[in-house]
């Protein structure tokens, strides 16, 4: 029993005796309980909420996203439902939302809202810079197109919250590998940069890939790279990483590389930098 499972359906299947259930498993919401040492991830959390409603319930939102494959889902968030019942336990979020027959999917035999309906739950109830990003992993993982979810946005076009969706969904870029790109690429865009393309191969003078860049423009030759804690963690990743800039700047790029420790300022003053020189 790795995954979550009812108490009451375990102890009348024999399974368990009530003893062990309450002496050796963990609850994690009313009648809902994990196996010791069981790790809580956000897909666990997706799958205890939706046993919590007895199966009635369909897992939306991000806990939805986990579900399609999504990374980087928060699992540290209460896990997201439509369900009717709004007296939600501790750790689980109630939507009463209505959804059509053709807006659910079953995943992981759970119940489930399509990707599509998914995306537009997110744009429609999450902030922006939240929203984008959880947009981005969901396309990444789904080939999602947003074209669809855009049409699914005109069956719902009285719904709270609507425009903001339409305004998340053209920010979309299925080309971000984690959270602290979009949110680099949303601070280029409002710092008044043209939308930067992502995943920009270049290639050495054999036709071989010398790399992919995170995000930047072609035309200026202008890159931004966003390093991640991975790419510091051992020698030969740090080493990779200064091979593949050296590699890339002697094509002629200006790879411009940003950690968690730039700021804001410094990044968009450092890319205006090389914008200028290049211009």
């Amino acid at each position: 029993m790795g995954e979550p499972f009812i108490g009451s359906e375990a102890v009348r299947a024999g399974r368990l005796t009530p003893y062990a259930l309450r002496s050796r498993y963990r609850a994690v919401l009313p009648g809902i309980y994990l196996p010791p040492g069981a790790e809580i991830t956000a897909i666990t959390r997706a799958k205890a909420a939706w046993l919590w409603t007895g199966r009635a319930g369909v897992v939306a939102g991000q806990s939805a996203a986990a579900l399609h494959g999504a990374k980087w889902v928060d699992a540290r968030r209460p896990a997201e439902v439509l369900w009717s019942n709004r007296h939600a336990p501790r750790g689980v979020t109630v939507w009463s939302d209505s959804v059509a027959d053709d807006e659910l999917d079953v995943v992981r035999g759970v119940r489930v809202t399509t990707p599509e309906r998914t995306a537009l739950d997110i744009a429609c109830r999450y902030p922006l810079d939240r929203a984008v990003a959880a947009l981005d992993a969901l396309a990444r993982a789904t080939k999602l197109k947003i074209a669809d979810v855009e049409l699914l946005a005109e069956r719902h076009k009285g719904r709270r919250g609507i425009r903001r969706a339409r305004e998340s969904l053209e920010l979309v870029d299925p080309g971000a590998e984690s959270p602290q790109e979009t949110r680099v690429r949303l601070l280029l865009i409002r710092a008044g940069f043209p939308r930067p393309e992502t995943q920009i191969p270049v290639y050495d003078d054999y036709g071989g890939l010398l790399a992919e860049l995170d995000m930047g423009w072609r035309d200026k030759m202008i890159a931004i790279d966003y390093e991640g804690d991975h790419h510091r963690r051992t020698p030969w990743e740090f080493n990779k990483g200064i091979r593949r800039h050296d590699a890339v700047t002697d094509r002629g790029w200006d790879d411009i590389r940003v950690t968690s420790a730039d700021t804001d300022g410094g990044i968009v003053a450092r890319v205006w930098t090389a914008w200028d020189r290049r211009v």
